[in-house]
């Protein structure tokens, strides 16, 4: 069994072409990893174009001492921040799940990466599994199946909603809303009250709405990893 998790992290600096900053949220990373981790799972990380992954500032405060801890590390520091692997550097055969964390950046360089999709597609093949939180869920959109066919049709799914945009201030400057989107592929979107943690599974996808879900989408895949 791949005793290795592969976390997929953003590029994305800004919104589109504004200049308010953008990136990853922390927590979604961190929360995820620390409890695979624990479970003795390997982790690698990978973005778009490898290298620097920016944070987004917004989630440094949502942070807690678990959190912090953990992103003061070496490891994630060097692995995760600044020396991301690269789409060709990895081997999908190596990996027992894919886990796409969020942050608004995904929006812009998630959905068309064909390469992290090709990744993402060789481990669902391989019976492993494609998960992801909150806006993650940008990198499950275009994934297609051995027969063309998306990987999210027909297939129970949630991420951040419409609704927990406009709370947080951006449903102006998002390039498209989860849901519909999702729903263009033929997902059954899923959702529940705002900023509360839930996580749903449909056979080998496992999402979780927003950034509160880290933990519930990582207990899911340590359930069935260990089943």
């Amino acid at each position: 069994m791949q005793s290795k998790i592969l976390i997929v992290l953003t590029n994305t600096t800004r919104y589109g072409t504004t200049t308010d900053p953008t990136g990853l949220w922390l927590g979604e990373a961190t929360e995820f990893a620390q409890l695979m981790q624990q479970a003795g799972y390997d982790i690698d990380y990978v973005s778009p174009k490898g290298g620097f992954v920016p944070l987004d500032p917004r989630s440094m405060k949502y942070t807690d001492a678990e959190i912090m801890a953990f992103y003061e590390t070496p490891v994630f520091q060097q692995h995760a921040l600044t020396g991301s692997l690269a789409p060709e550097q990895v081997d999908p055969t190596d990996y027992a799940a894919i886990y796409y964390a969020g942050g608004h950046g995904v929006m812009w360089d998630f959905p068309d990466n064909q390469p992290l999709q090709a990744i993402a597609a060789a481990i669902y093949a391989n019976h492993g599994y494609v998960t992801s939180v909150c806006h993650g869920i940008a990198g499950l959109l275009n994934i297609k199946d051995a027969d063309g066919h998306y990987l999210i049709a027909n297939r129970r799914i949630t991420g951040f909603t419409k609704a927990e945009e406009l709370l947080a201030g951006k449903k102006s400057v998002v390039p498209f809303f989860n849901q519909a989107a999702a729903e263009a592929h033929g997902a059954h979107f899923q959702q529940r009250r705002a900023y509360r943690e839930y996580a749903v599974q449909d056979g080998q996808l496992i999402t979780g709405q927003n950034p509160f879900s880290a933990k519930a989408v990582a207990n899911l895949l340590l359930q069935n990893l260990q089943a």
